[in-house]
């Protein structure tokens, strides 16, 4: 049968106004072709699944309510956002998302008019639409704003603060609607007949108008008005759980069933006639509609390519051979020899490979939630009490918490360590979250060691070496397998601090590699005659060798996975200026290019910035001219 057959409500929609076309009756049937479309598109290309199917219903309902692009939705992260693709003309594309030339990982400022702000790192919705409400505000614009954010994004800091900036502007006419998708279980008890049509009456125009007249009537009789507005507080404080936003100067509405589309519609109609700040509690169930992603949301949420009928076969993540796998190896290693050893991640447990020791080490492992700079600053006080931590955190995200790499790592001089997974070109997440800037960020802050394994055996070896040292450090590896075996490899294997290794001798030409590069260029420097260093130290680097290279070689070749400008290359370029000694020597900086890199896979990526082999080749083979 063909698709459209499967598809009579969907093959209509172009865009957001032909939602609006439906009747309520037809949304239901609109939530289920949006959600097979979901499963037979995503289970071809790979990419992020559960949290999709979980807002369906949200997405369509938003959509049918809202005069979208004209009204601003504003999606927290973007991992939630394949459905409101695919309603607002994206539906043929999105077999392109996360791929070279696609649909964009995540949400996309221009990618269509309902996408006004780019996405990608955690709790921003509330702050950037609280921004757009108040220019609306200002622009006496009727324009309604809509900010829809996940319960995991909400721990973020960030979130919290435009929460509280929000109430500075109670009756002063801002119109914004905060929705909190819930996916957590613990709380969906809440949603039952009573919380349902209580937050039927509370989003109700005529009770808004009737609670705000009677605030005008009783405030001639104060001690009866306080009295009333205790009373209503009370008992909103026994059924939901909203105390807390209504605290924050919003009127609080829910929780509500998040699947239940016509429902969803209804109480949206009467926040939008309401008006001023808003908070809708919306619970739902991560993966709805595929009962293997409702049983296991997190094996779910990123998927590769399956078979919907067989599901997702477990296979390890990170793989055996990753440099991910090896640190989660390490961290079981040496917790085993050293109880004071503790791990700390800011929702990054799987990525991170620390599951093994979550469940090895509770009592040891802190996932603090998506709060980077807490996490460090956690971090601090740990070691500061006589801890050892190690907090693993992508590069993309550890830049959330550069002050506190500053201020509560390196100024401090404390006894952790830094693992900086996804380091360099991820892949199909795209610009945000392309870790290329760390190397740039943290070699200006003093008092910090920063490592670049070229190997999985380099990097078990490093993690050694920083936990000996006992001084801030970071260990920076790519999300990919590494070259290298660990057999024989012990938890007494170190680094020389700040020294180099030459891995081929050759003439002229030397290749000073950071990281994976040492490997990957080893046999082509090899069958040129290069020499090849692998430089191991970002910071301090190994200053006595380069300038001993320098009495041998004409050129020298930088390479690291990170922006070349104001990283590791620019400041070897400057000290063979100062110490060439009126020798001719050139220096050429290759790395990460001076713009936002797109999806696509690393290997693509890599070849289309020419840093794999044949790149490499043609750039030196035209600096050799020069």
């Amino acid at each position: 049968m063909e698709e459209k057959d499967l598809m009579p409500l969907l093959d209509k929609i172009h865009d957001a106004a032909d939602v609006r076309k439906l009747s309520r009756s037809q949304l239901p049937e609109l939530c289920r072709e949006v959600r097979q479309t979901l499963i037979d598109t995503v289970s071809k290309t790979a990419g992020h699944l559960a949290s999709g199917l979980g807002v369906v219903e949200l997405t369509v309902a938003l959509h049918y309510v809202f005069d979208t692009p004209d009204d601003f939705l504003i999606w927290d992260v973007g991992h939630q956002a394949y459905p409101h693709k695919i309603l607002t003309g994206h539906r043929k594309e999105l077999a392109t998302i996360r791929q070279k030339g696609g649909l964009h990982a995540f949400i996309w400022r221009g990618e269509t008019p309902y996408d006004v702000l780019s996405t990608g790192h955690a709790s921003t919705s509330i702050g950037s639409a609280l921004g757009i409400a108040v220019a609306q505000h200002k622009l006496k614009s009727k324009r309604h704003v809509v900010a829809v954010i996940g319960d995991g994004a909400l721990s973020g800091g960030m979130a919290f603060e435009a929460l509280n900036h929000a109430g500075a502007f109670i009756d002063k006419g801002v119109n914004l609607l905060v929705i909190l998708n819930d996916n957590e279980m613990s709380i969906s008890e809440n949603v039952g007949g009573l919380a349902q049509g209580l937050s039927r009456v509370l989003s109700n125009p005529h009770y808004a108008k009737l609670v705000e007249g009677g605030k005008k009537v009783l405030e001639k009789l104060p001690a009866i008005r306080r009295f009333a507005l205790r009373a209503q507080e009370h008992v909103k404080g026994m059924i939901m759980p909203g105390t807390l936003f209504e605290e924050f100067g919003f009127n609080y509405i829910g929780p509500v069933d998040g699947h239940d589309v016509k429902g969803l519609v209804q109480i949206l109609q009467n926040v939008k006639e309401i008006g001023g700040l808003q908070f809708l509690h919306v619970v739902t169930c991560k993966g709805k509609g595929y009962p293997p992603a409702e049983k296991d949301p997190i094996c779910y949420h990123g998927v590769p390519r399956f078979d919907p009928a067989e599901g997702v076969h477990p296979t390890p993540f990170p793989s055996d051979r990753s440099f991910s796998a090896v640190f989660g190896r390490w961290m079981c290693d040496k917790a085993a020899q050293n109880d004071k050893l503790v791990g700390i991640t800011p929702a990054m447990r799987i990525g991170s490979a620390l599951d093994e020791f979550a469940k090895r080490y509770p009592e040891r492992f802190f996932d603090v939630a998506i709060a980077e700079e807490h996490s460090l600053v956690f971090a601090s006080g740990l070691a500061a009490g006589g801890m050892r931590p190690v907090v693993a955190i992508y590069s993309t995200f550890l830049q959330r918490a550069y002050d506190s790499v500053f201020h509560d790592l390196a100024l401090q001089d404390l006894p952790i360590m830094l693992a900086i997974d996804r380091a360099g070109v991820v892949g199909p997440d795209g610009p945000t979250h392309h870790g290329a800037f760390d190397i740039a960020a943290l070699k200006a802050i003093p008092n910090l060691i920063i490592m670049a394994p070229s190997s999985r055996d380099e990097l078990y070896k490093m993690l050694n070496t920083g936990f000996k040292l006992g001084k801030p450090c970071a260990v920076r590896y790519p999300r990919t397998e590494g070259a290298g075996d660990l057999d024989g490899i012990t938890l007494d294997d170190t680094v020389e601090l700040g020294k180099g290794r030459i891995l081929c001798e050759g003439a002229k030409t030397v290749l000073l590699c950071f990281g994976a590069f040492s490997q990957d260029y080893l046999e082509y420097a090899k069958t040129k005659g290069y020499t090849l260093v692998d430089m191991r130290f970002i910071k301090p680097w190994d200053e006595a060798l380069v300038k001993e290279l320098m009495k041998t070689h004409e050129r020298i070749i930088t390479v690291e996975d990170g922006v070349v400008k104001g990283g590791i290359g620019e400041e070897i370029a400057s000290f063979v200026q100062r110490e060439r000694c009126d020798r001719q020597i050139k220096v050429l900086n290759l790395g990460l290019p001076d713009r936002y890199i797109m999806e696509g896979t690393r290997k693509e990526i890599m070849h289309d910035l020419k840093l794999d082999v044949s790149g490499l080749d043609e750039t030196l083979a035209a600096f050799l001219k020069e």
